[in-house]
């Protein structure tokens, strides 16, 4: 593994750390992420359409140009979602 790509990963683990600490924080981020995640699972452009709402309705900003992390959460709010459908 390159140093650039160990370097990468750093990153994207520090960026998580940093997301997690504010959901401890602030717990109702996980509800209000999950409920937009509900709202927007299915559709055509799904990570985005979450990660603008997400934006414009928490303190959790996500931008257009989505980093490693970002989409690592977009991607796990999705699996959490389909997950819970498929019990139903």
């Amino acid at each position: 593994m390159s140093i650039a790509e160990i370097k990468n990963k750093e990153r994207v683990i520090n960026e998580l750390l940093r997301f997690i600490r504010k959901v401890l924080v602030e717990p109702e981020i996980s509800d209000r992420a999950l409920e937009i995640a509900r709202k927007h699972f299915d559709e055509k452009n799904a990570e985005l359409m979450i990660a603008e709402e997400l934006s414009s309705t928490t303190n959790v900003k996500i931008p257009l140009e989505q980093s490693d992390a970002d989409r690592l959460f977009l991607e796990l709010l999705i699996d959490v979602v389909r997950d819970e459908k498929a019990l139903y």
